[in-house]
């Protein structure tokens, strides 16, 4: 075999449009509006070269894709395709109605979205107040026979009320629950001084998940995502730049991780004048990472590189504005001071400020 090996999944971000502002959301600062997004034909070329390509799960995303009229159009055509499919929402619109309609079409499962135990947690981080609806689009998604997946951002406003979030969740009916302690690319690195959680806030909620994990057993599948700024080494970039998965955003561009975007000084190829199994093999971005031979020392002599691939590159940008150099979470990078100031702010500091919110792009109309 010559090239890379296929991706596995595709993440169709098919709009950044969204009823809620979340402060940790992961989209770039500068939102696409929707005149900017791709059409129903766009989207069912796409989701056939990604079938073509080897792709094997689309996870539909945003944004909150259920404003797009079309989702059932494109479910549809990834059950012709033999595609499995996952939608990521919010929530907010989804009706019985809408969840029946996608069913019909074909939909395989839902993840569900929540930012804490209460209304107040959702209004706060949110800027939103439909706590409620939240719970109502649960008993919807398993009404509708789908297996319910819930997902919630772990920071310093939520961590000490994990036990509570997980009592939720319980309550809602969810089979699976990914408690994913906060990335900070995106709104959520604007807003790393207040989100950042000190180290006793981290290492209670870890003992709390390992209680309730025994405790729960195969009642609940919990998840725990790491909050790698604590950690001694880096996470692998996706398993690797442009190794298991790629994104496509609402605009058509395509990148190898969701948070791509945010290397600037990077150009990313666009569907528009490229299909996807050329830009998965070819393209200069998707190649610019891959394997080892990029690497600079510290990472190039280092026996982890085939481990963690030097990290994540999205974060190296993020933190020093060079996506090659080795990203400052481990502890051998020469920029690692970066993400122990950051630490030693968390720890010792009661942060000040205000949050600043996911800014919307055009008024959301829920369908």
């Amino acid at each position: 075999m010559t090239g890379p090996p296929p991706p596995y999944g595709l993440l169709a971000e098919v709009t950044h449009r969204c009823p809620l502002h979340c402060v940790y959301c992961s989209n770039p600062l500068a939102l696409l509006g929707k005149q900017d997004e791709l059409t129903t034909g766009d989207w069912v070329r796409v989701l056939g070269e990604a079938a073509a390509l080897g792709v094997l799960q689309v996870h539909f995303s945003g944004g909150e894709p259920l404003v797009r009229g079309d989702l059932e159009t494109l479910v549809a055509e990834c059950r012709r395709l033999g595609l499995y499919t996952n939608l990521i929402t919010s929530g907010l619109g989804l009706t019985e109605r809408r969840a029946e309609s996608l069913v019909a079409a074909g939909l395989n499962s839902a993840q569900l979205s929540i930012q804490g135990d209460a209304a107040e947690a959702t209004d706060l981080i949110a800027a939103s107040k439909r706590f409620d609806s939240k719970e109502a689009a649960a008993r919807v998604v398993r009404d509708a026979g789908l297996p319910l997946n819930m997902n919630v951002v772990l920071h310093r406003l939520n961590l000490d009320r994990l036990d509570a979030i997980i009592d939720v969740c319980v309550k809602w009916g969810a089979e699976r629950l990914e408690l994913a302690n906060a990335q900070y690319y995106g709104w959520a690195l604007r807003n790393r001084a207040l989100l950042m959680p000190s180290k006793a806030q981290l290492d209670e909620a870890v003992v709390v998940y390992e209680r309730r994990k025994a405790e729960l057993g195969e009642r609940l599948e919990l998840l725990w995502i790491l909050p790698d700024y604590y950690e001694t080494y880096p996470k692998p970039c996706m398993g690797g730049w442009a190794r298991t998965a790629l994104t496509v955003a609402p605009d058509g561009v395509v990148y190898p991780c969701p948070v791509a975007a945010e290397i600037t000084t990077m150009e990313f190829p666009s569907v528009h004048d490229h299909d996807l199994a050329g830009i998965w093999a070819k393209s200069a971005a998707f190649q610019a990472f891959r394997g080892t031979d990029w690497m600079p020392d510290p990472c190039r002599s280092c026996p982890r590189k085939e481990l963690d691939f030097g990290g994540c590159r999205c974060q190296a940008f993020a933190l020093t504005g060079d996506a090659a150099r080795t990203d400052p979470v481990c502890r051998h990078s020469p920029d690692h001071h970066l993400v122990l100031d950051a630490l030693s702010r968390a720890n010792q500091e009661e942060p000040g400020g205000q949050l600043v919110h996911r800014r919307p792009t055009v008024p959301v109309r829920e369908r």
